[in-house]
């Protein structure tokens, strides 16, 4: 579909790998680790075609943010509610312990993460619906720009699962790796993903 004068971008770059191991982190701020700044560099290597970056507060989504927007000479603009889903009490654990020791309640969440909330977590649905307000209100301030929008797999899933309208439930069955980009062309009658998942 080509270009027209009504057709604006938005590019969702996840972060790079957190230092501390795979683990459950949503609202925990840990930084990015040497690998992680690494792979986003080189994911985003070659060029800034964007107009304007939107990052989530969390350290390893702004600190990248920042810096790029600062070699580029670009606007920066930090969104609170497009930080990560809230993980309650598992916040802190890995993933090795979660299937070792709570194994029937880690898979049941990715199975279904809208009727298995982890304790005290954020439920899934509330989060969708703070992600979906922070998307709309971007798109209207920033009409006709291309963005670049740094936050984390569950607000691009949850984005992504907007577009394609496929059910929250199936959310995890979409992969979002370490530093993947993935673009979404807006046009009047919707958006459209033009591609997902690109890395260096």
């Amino acid at each position: 579909m080509p270009a027209t004068d009504s057709t604006h971008f938005i590019d969702l770059l996840r972060h790079g790998e957190p230092a501390g191991g795979d683990r459950f982190r949503g609202a925990l701020d840990d930084p990015l680790s040497e690998t992680g700044w690494q792979q986003m560099r080189a994911t985003v290597d070659g060029g800034a075609p964007w107009d304007l970056i939107i990052t989530s507060p969390l350290r390893r989504c702004a600190d990248f943010a920042s810096e790029l927007a600062e070699r580029h000479g670009l606007a920066l603009e930090v969104e609170p509610e497009l930080r990560e889903i809230a993980f309650g009490q598992w916040e802190g654990v890995s993933y090795q312990d979660m299937q070792e020791k709570h194994h029937q309640a880690f898979w049941e969440f990715f199975q279904d993460p809208v009727k298995n909330t982890p304790p005290g977590a954020e439920p899934l649905l509330a989060c969708q619906r703070r992600v979906h307000a922070a998307w709309d209100g971007l798109i209207a301030r920033h009409h006709g720009k291309h963005l670049l929008v740094v936050a984390h797999g569950a607000v691009i899933r949850i984005i992504c699962s907007r577009i394609l309208e496929t059910p929250p439930e199936a959310m995890f069955r979409l992969e979002v790796p370490y530093a993947s980009l993935t673009r979404v062309r807006c046009l009047p009658e919707g958006q459209r993903i033009v591609f997902h998942g690109k890395t260096a």
